[in-house]
């Protein structure tokens, strides 16, 4: 029986991002899954960079993400006080760079007064309205921060651990080792 790294999946992380009352928060699980296994349970995928001013989550291979991530920073402080102009230069190298086509990862980015999506593709997503999921439970935890967001009175933060929560019960590849940062916000 011969063993092939390609066919290999490698699946982890839901990361969710809420907008609410003057802060943004962003958080991420803390599995990581290879195939059927559960290979580390706290892992962390959300990032302060630049001072802590941006906070970036990401989903996808490890690896690729963490060459992703390294390369954002680097583009950040060319752009330290445009993050939006940051994302849109990364995208452009992602896409039209031979190594970097390769990498299959999302990133999930915040500060002050952005929301951005960057996709492997080359796009940079503003979503709509103020939650951002991603990874393999990020839907299912846009809608309970959705629902959160309409019927409760919690904190951004508070509203980001609670659907993380909720998401890591019915996505087998999430867990409940949750990570949450914050920043103050102009939204």
């Amino acid at each position: 029986m011969s063993f092939d790294i390609s066919k290999i999946k490698i699946r982890s992380t839901t990361i969710l991002s809420v907008r609410h009352k003057g802060v943004v928060a962003i958080g991420g699980d803390g599995q990581v899954t290879m195939n059927t296994t559960v290979m580390k349970a706290d892992s962390r995928k959300i990032r302060p960079l630049l001072d802590g001013n941006v906070l970036c989550g990401f989903a996808g291979g490890g690896a690729d993400a963490m060459s992703l991530l390294d390369r954002f920073e680097a583009v950040l402080k060319d752009h330290p006080k445009n993050m939006p102009r940051a994302a849109i230069e990364l995208a452009k190298a992602w896409r039209t760079d031979r190594v970097l086509r390769r990498l299959e990862a999302l990133l999930a980015v915040v500060d002050a007064n952005n929301t951005l999506l960057i996709s492997g593709t080359g796009d940079v997503i503003q979503p709509d309205g103020d939650v951002l999921g991603i990874g393999s439970g990020g839907q299912y935890a846009v809608a309970a921060a959705r629902a959160l967001l309409q019927h409760s009175e919690l904190s951004a933060v508070e509203i980001v651990r609670k659907s993380l929560e909720i998401a890591s019960e019915i996505d087998i590849y999430t867990n409940n080792n949750i990570v949450v940062e914050e920043l103050k916000s102009t939204k």
